[in-house]
């Protein structure tokens, strides 16, 4: 009986690699468009679909990310100013690529422009200075995603959405985590209605990776400013050994993130290029083993281990 299962298994295995490298055909002809492309993922990521021959047109937030990418790329890639958080800008960049596609639509949407607030505790912060990250991280997302929408439609194209580990297992990252949650639900959402379209909808979940966003001096010291902030009562309930142990805690956190962003932008290439993409991808090791198997355990056990170690606030019951 063993054999058989490990036979089955196997063959299960067989299925899954032959499946997983079904390449879509004619890729040079597709155009991708790529928000966030300044730096980090949409980066690496423009510059390794140009190097496999497809039509990258990349948004970029400054004149000088711009510039900068293209003098790494060829000729074909393409590059436009965009801001996500402006309606204006997000019409104009739509126009832009309905220019270039033309009949053939948009393959590719890559939804990747984000913004990492301070990290810190949510009663430690003002709320009205953690709207950055819906706007960019949420909203920006979706109305870019509404307005190029009927150009994906017209390729029978794909959409891929930037998400995180922390959408799916919310510990720390306040506002930015509710945000990646909103992705998860509007991607879901969005998935199941165009279905029948032939677009296909894909979210990426990275773990912790060192971009610029996690640089660890500036995430410290953004937590330092966000601390000297808050009112004095809620400093007082926490406690300066409870910020500072935060902050050491943090600091050894950022400091293992993975360099190599390369797990990333593979993955979103796969939703892009497979003729079977994946409806999520976990990328990085503490993604795969660490957050999304705990995301299934439950609550009060995810609970227990997130907070065991933690240090005490001074005025903890």
């Amino acid at each position: 009986m063993w054999v058989y299962l490990v036979a089955l298994v196997g063959l299960y295995q067989l299925l899954h690699w032959y499946r997983e490298r079904q390449v879509v055909s004619r890729l040079h002809d597709k155009h991708v468009f790529i928000t966030g492309c300044d730096s980090g993922f949409g980066n690496l990521l423009a510059r390794q679909l140009d190097r496999r021959g497809m039509r990258v047109l990349a948004a970029c937030l400054t004149e000088n990310g711009a510039e900068e990418l293209r003098r790494k790329t060829s000729d074909r890639l393409e590059t436009v100013i965009l801001d996500v958080t402006k309606t204006e800008s997000i019409v104009a960049a739509t126009e832009w690529v309905k220019e270039r596609v033309g009949n053939r639509g948009l393959w590719g949407l890559v939804n990747n422009a984000g913004v990492f607030l301070p990290l810190a505790y949510l009663e430690w912060m003002n709320p009205k200075d953690c709207m950055v990250a819906f706007q960019v991280n949420l909203i920006g997302m979706a109305q870019v995603t509404l307005n190029m929408l009927p150009l994906v439609k017209k390729a029978r194209g794909r959409i891929v959405n930037m998400s995180s580990a922390l959408g799916r297992l919310a510990f720390c990252g306040g506002f930015y985590t509710c945000s990646k949650y909103g992705v998860e639900a509007f991607s879901d959402i969005l998935r199941r209605e165009i279905k029948d379209f032939g677009v296909k909808v894909s979210i990426i979940e990275p773990g912790s990776f060192k971009t610029r966003m996690t640089d660890t001096e500036s995430v410290i010291e953004a937590s330092k400013r966000v601390w000297e902030a808050a009112p004095e009562h809620i400093k007082e309930s926490y406690g300066q050994q409870f910020f500072d142990d935060f902050c050491r805690t943090s600091k050894e956190g950022f400091m293992k993130c993975c360099t190599d962003l390369s797990l990333v932008t593979d993955c979103i290439e796969h939703a892009l290029t497979s003729r079977y993409p994946r409806t999520r991808y976990s990328a990085g090791w503490d993604a795969r083993f660490i957050f999304i198997p705990l995301s299934y355990l439950p609550t009060s056990l995810v609970d227990y281990i997130l907070t065991r170690s933690r240090c005490k606030p001074a005025q903890a019951a």
